[in-house]
């Protein structure tokens, strides 16, 4: 065994030490960004929050590092099993084993190390089966947005889209009545649980949200007049072109109804 191979050996072994040390703080990062999500999810929508960019980043990160440590792992195998003299046919029926076992992991998606918090990401967005949510119904070039109260059906893993029902579309929708959509992630904002008011976020007088217009399932762009005094109270809304005589009205809005504005909104 020459010098040249063991000190190539040892080089892709500190390599492969470092992409793990590199893997163990991306993940660190990862799961404050879950926590972060889970205790207030909507402030994604909040104008100038990048979480969700962020979170795409560092999964992008995650998955260059993960198969990064599959090619070192492999280029070290192949330096060890080019230096180790073929041994008693157990001992090669083992090796032979392992590699198998190391094929099989390459080509199983859920082997990289961050695996689990991904699929602990996705596991909170296919909660939301069978909940209300605000949804985004218009296209991206649509001159404005129309945002109303849907039921999650499914997530989809793959796609990252959401199987959402309308069911109370309004009266110029189709006469068969309720209508199914699929949207992107983007286009969903879970409301906040009516039984867990913590989840309500807190916005200060003069903060614009969307809220569901009272008697309707449709969102519009509101105002906060008064903040809430208690968690379950209501929140003091005047709504956007909702004029009559010559002021806008303020209406009452249960906290379970009301999300940040998305940035960009369009009205």
């Amino acid at each position: 065994m020459s010098s040249p191979d063991i000190a190539a050996i040892l080089d892709q072994s500190k390599e492969l030490d470092r992409l793990r040390k590199d893997q163990e703080e991306i993940l660190l990062e990862i799961n404050k960004m879950h926590k972060k999500l889970q205790s207030t999810p909507e402030v994604v929508e909040k104008p100038g929050d990048n979480s969700l960019s962020r979170l795409k980043m560092l999964y992008i990160q995650a998955k260059d590092l993960s198969e990064s440590e599959v090619a070192v792992s492999s280029q070290l195998l192949s330096q060890l099993d080019a230096l180790i003299p073929s041994g008693p046919p157990g001992q090669q029926r083992r090796r032979m084993g392992n590699e198998q076992k190391k094929k099989r992991m390459k080509a199983d998606p859920d082997v990289p190390r961050l695996s689990p918090s991904v699929r602990n990401h996705l596991d909170i967005l296919a909660s939301l089966k069978g909940e209300q949510v605000a949804a985004r119904v218009t296209q991206e070039n649509a001159d404005k947005d129309e945002w109303f109260i849907v039921k999650v059906i499914h997530f989809e893993r793959e796609t990252r889209e959401f199987e959402v029902l309308d069911e109370e579309p309004g009266d110029d929708e189709e006469p068969a009545g309720q209508r199914k959509y699929k949207l992107p992630m983007s286009h969903i904002i879970p409301f906040p649980k009516r039984n867990d008011p913590s989840t309500a976020q807190d916005f200060p007088p003069g903060k614009h949200v969307l809220a569901v217009y009272p008697g309707t399932t449709a969102l519009y762009k509101a105002t906060v007049v008064n903040t809430r005094k208690r968690k379950t109270d209501d929140y003091v809304l005047e709504f956007d072109d909702d004029e009559e005589d010559g002021s806008l009205p303020q209406r009452h809005v249960p906290f379970h109804k009301v999300v940040a504005l998305p940035e960009g909104h369009r009205q």
